[in-house]
Parts: structure tokens; sequence; C-alpha cells
């Protein structure tokens, strides 16, 4: 058994890793959601049914661990003094024209209210098949196509209002 979650841990680490930190955009808070959604899974495989891949089954629990972390998170009030200062404007201009434009595309994705952004992520950055991302919302593959759809026809308006994107 020791040797089936070692395994477990070594497939699907990187991936929940990346997927965590698309979602929360901090590479320490991802990896220590990486860290509890591993504990969690390993105090849980035995009410693993297969009903879904192990991956989806840990994206799933990696999910669920952000959206508790994120509404301790909104309960906590913070100093003003706490809050980080902006980079400094000539930071930015060194970045490649390419970065910059999806670094904006990034802030726009996340003015889209759920499930439409989480939906994106799954299928865009982690590559999850709509079936599979059904499952970690325990929804058909079919909603979460048309959720997709959705989110990113929401995103192209987005973008066309900020003059990201034009029709050809």
């Amino acid at each position: 058994m020791d040797r089936d979650l070692h395994q477990i841990y070594e497939r699907y680490a990187g991936d929940v890793y990346r997927f965590l930190l698309k979602m929360c955009c901090d590479e320490e808070l991802a990896k220590d959601l990486l860290q509890d959604t591993m504990l969690k899974a390993i105090a849980a495989i035995d009410s693993f049914r297969g009903n879904c891949s192990v991956r989806t089954w840990l994206f799933s629990i990696a999910r669920n661990l952000y959206a508790d972390y994120r509404k301790r998170a909104e309960r906590r009030v913070l100093p003003l003094d706490s809050v980080p200062e902006p980079e400094s404007a000539d930071r930015l201009t060194d970045q490649l024209t390419d970065a910059d434009t999806a670094l904006h595309i990034h802030r726009l994705l996340h003015r889209l209210e759920e499930p439409y952004r989480e939906v994106f992520s799954l299928r865009v950055f982690a590559e999850l098949s709509f079936r599979d991302i059904g499952a970690v919302f325990g929804k058909t593959g079919n909603w979460a196509g048309v959720t997709y759809y959705r989110a990113k026809q929401k995103l192209i308006e987005l973008m066309k209002e900020e003059g990201l994107y034009e029709e050809d």
C-alpha cells in the first residue's frame, strides 16, 4: 500500500502542483496545498470509488482545499500596511509583449465568475477532458463543455473591451 501511495505521489504531484499554482498564483501556497491534498488523499484512499481517474480525484481534493483556504482568507482582515506594493513600472516594461499580454489575459480570467473561471483553467492549463472536469464538479462532461464554451465567450468579450482581441 505504501508503494502504491508513493507511486501516486510521484505520478501526480507535478500536475496537482501546477493546477494549484494556476489557481492561487503563489508558489508557497501551492506547495502547502499540494501536501494537504496528498495527506487528505492518503487518509481517504479507501473511499476512492474509481468512478473517475486518480488525477481527477486529486484535482477535486485540491480544488476543495483551495476553496476552503479562500473562505478562511476572506474572513481575515489585513491592515493596509501589509498589502504588498505593486511592481515598479520599469520592471514591467522589461517584460516581453507576449508575456505582458498573457498576464493581462490571466487578470481578465480572474474577473470571470465561478464556475467559468475554474472550468476554463482546468481545460486550458490542466488539460483535463470535459468528462474529467464534469467529474470534478459532480456534473456531466456535457455540462463542462457548455460551461467551457461560455467561459471562452465571456473571456473573449472581456478581451474585446480591453482591446486585446480583434475579429478577422
